[in-house]
């Protein structure tokens, strides 16, 4: 669920691969392997997007349909 929640959080900003590559301080290609799945995402690599994209660690996950952070 997560890899369809990543992509569409980043489509969602009109944001190209590279630019979330950017963000966690990676190339585009490794980013595209978390992307789709041929690499697992790395947890700190999720808390840093749940940041960048004020959301939760449980939507990104695809525990919750909610993207408001938890105050």
């Amino acid at each position: 669920m997560y890899l369809k929640r990543l992509r569409d959080l980043r489509e969602d900003k009109d944001l190209k691969q590279k630019d979330i590559a950017d963000v966690l301080n990676i190339k585009q290609q490794q980013y595209s392997l978390y992307e789709t799945g041929k690499r697992d995402l790395p947890f700190e690599f999720a808390i840093v997007l749940a940041k960048f994209y004020n959301t939760s660690l449980d939507y990104i996950a695809g525990l919750t349909n909610n993207k408001e952070k938890y105050k």
